[in-house]
């Protein structure tokens, strides 16, 4: 099994793209990059544990790439905007992309470079890729919300402006 490590802003909007997918055995949401040991969402909501709200994907890479999941990944969220995502600011809620190995690494500036060249989006993809360091998963409540919730996993994507930024994007293939 391989391992992805990526945010986007709110986690709780990464994990539902990646669960209908061949090949990606788990997707916990969780805490990456930060300097505090198991923060707790309190904390990492104060922005001061160098933390953001990230999931991690475990996938088989013989039935999906990286670049698959790099693919599904920038159809989930706003990445020319490095200061949060839609109604989520802030330290927490900014996108990374968390390589693993060199190869994660080269695939991931290779599908920003071809995202700023392709120039679907009006501004240039700002999204950071940095080495992994940590991932400490989230508090169960936070483990699979679009399921436990659904009616409030699908306001908040409406209401947060998240739906309709991905739908101009990518229409319904999403």
């Amino acid at each position: 099994m391989a391992i992805a490590t990526l945010a986007g802003g709110c986690f709780w909007c990464l994990v539902k793209p990646f669960d209908t997918f061949d090949g990606v055995q788990s997707v916990t949401s969780g805490y990456s990059g930060g300097t505090v040991e198991y923060p707790t969402y309190e904390e990492v909501c104060t922005n001061t544990t160098g933390h953001v709200e990230a999931v991690q994907i475990e996938y088989d890479d013989q039935v999906i790439s990286y670049e698959d999941i790099l693919d599904i990944y920038f159809k989930t969220f706003d990445p020319t905007d490095k200061n949060g995502q839609f109604f989520d600011r802030g330290e927490s809620y900014r996108p990374v992309i968390f390589y693993h190995n060199d190869a994660q690494r080269q695939a991931a500036l290779n599908k920003i470079e071809a995202l700023n060249q392709s120039q679907i989006f009006s501004a240039p993809v700002v999204t950071p890729v940095e080495a992994y360091r940590n991932f400490y998963p989230a508090e169960e409540a936070h483990q699979d919300y679009y399921k436990k919730h659904p009616l409030h996993y699908a306001q908040y994507q409406r209401g947060s402006g998240r739906k309709a930024f991905i739908e101009k994007h990518w229409g319904n293939q999403a």
